[in-house]
């Protein structure tokens, strides 16, 4: 019976972690850490690359973090772009049963947005147009797929020193699921501080909207160099937002079904205008405010697309529709568990399922052991989710 990938690991310290990765891999020095684990650099010896390879810690302690981990790796596969960071190999140590650790393997970018942003190194206007064209060059491939990204922010931006850039973490992706997504949206989407008013406002549904306000926040902060809206609690944030753009007209505000957050916009000051955003980012060419005031919008319908927004006269020396690649739809049979009451078991049998997709001859191997056994996984035996109802008990997204 197959029970693992069949690998050959070697083990390195890192971190007080102990680094398991194929014999293929050479591992260098640690690059970053975080919540989820470890990333180091390494050499793959059989392309002379230097990769990332991010260990996943104890992926299975918490079930909503084993769904994002899933759902990150089946977009990530989906999506090949310039400006999308790449899955290039995928594995797990130990048994089908009891793996604990997920390793993912990308391409090494040297930074992220976020640490340039509270560096002393200057950002040029051309450092600004190429950054913002690359977010959304990447942004429109992941539009046209039908994913919504849902947490857009300076970290998530990875960048090399050539000012290449890349988008990264989509466990808080969103797919538009047109055969039957039961799942309800929550405010509990995006870092605050880059999070779209129809999310804070509770709103029953959003879309690719909420990925252009996002950009307009990231825009303002490069002008500024720190963040344009610093919220500390989603009453602050919209206090923030409103003081900067203005108070929403009656139609933007029947919208907000929430009587609570409603009344409590009613109750703010009428102010009138976005003249505290220009203060905030300061003198700035007209192209430059375009650009703000079509993202920084209230109304999500008021807000350019990303189509739109590649138009605009601030990148028109960058903007080339035909090097601007979208991408065909997702097939959503990939993502079946994103709406059926699924438990660990489930996302065990499907992340390893994912793995085995970066190892063909143990995946045609053990999908006929399967089929031969009349083993073979099947998500369709659990039931769909209800109208409204959470996958999970504690689940939050």
């Amino acid at each position: 019976m197959i029970e693992s990938l069949e690998l050959e690991l070697q083990s390195t310290p890192v971190l007080g972690s102990n680094f398991q990765a194929p014999q293929r891999f050479t591992v260098l020095e640690a690059v970053g850490q975080g919540a989820y684990g470890v990333v180091c650099s390494a050499k793959d010896e059989q392309t002379g690359d230097t990769v990332a390879i991010k260990k996943i810690e104890s992926a299975f302690d918490d079930i909503t973090f084993a769904k994002r981990t899933l759902r990150e790796l089946k977009i990530l596969r989906h999506l090949r772009h310039e400006n999308l960071i790449d899955i290039r190999f995928v594995f797990l140590p130990g048994l089908k049963s009891n793996f604990e650790d997920i390793y993912v393997i990308s391409e090494l970018m040297e930074t992220d947005l976020a640490s340039i942003l509270k560096s002393p190194q200057p950002l040029s206007d051309e450092h600004c147009q190429f950054f913002i064209y690359q977010i959304l060059r990447g942004l429109k491939f992941v539009h046209s797929a039908g994913v919504i990204h849902r947490d857009l922010k300076p970290r998530n931006l990875l960048v090399n020193s050539n000012c290449d850039l890349k988008i990264c973490d989509y466990g808080l992706a969103r797919l538009a699921m047109t055969n039957g997504d039961f799942r309800p949206l929550t405010e509990y989407v995006c870092t605050r501080w880059y999070r779209a008013p129809e999310v804070l406002c509770s709103w029953a549904d959003y879309g690719p909207a909420i990925d252009m306000w996002s950009v307009g926040c990231i825009f303002a902060e490069m002008l500024r160099r720190k963040p344009l809206l610093p919220g500390k609690n989603t009453q602050h944030q919209l206090q923030l937002i409103i003081s900067h753009l203005g108070f929403p007209d009656t139609d933007t505000l029947s919208r907000i079904k929430n009587d609570k957050c409603r009344k409590f916009i009613e109750s703010l000051p009428k102010t009138s205008g976005p003249s505290a955003l220009y203060e905030a980012v300061g003198p700035q060419p007209a192209m430059v405010m375009e650009l703000l005031d079509s993202t920084l919008q209230f109304n999500p319908d008021r807000r350019v697309n990303v189509e739109q927004a590649l138009a605009l006269r601030y990148l028109e020396q960058l903007h080339c529709p035909e090097d601007e690649p979208s991408s065909s739809s997702i097939d959503l049979n990939d993502f079946e568990f994103e709406r059926r009451k699924i438990d660990l078991a489930a996302l065990r049998e499907e992340i390893f399922l994912e793995a085995l997709r970066y190892h063909p001859d143990v995946q045609q191997r053990y999908l006929q052991e399967q089929a031969d056994n009349g083993m073979a996984y099947d998500i369709s035996r659990y039931r769909l989710l209800a109208p409204g109802e959470s996958q999970y008990d504690e689940e939050e997204t």
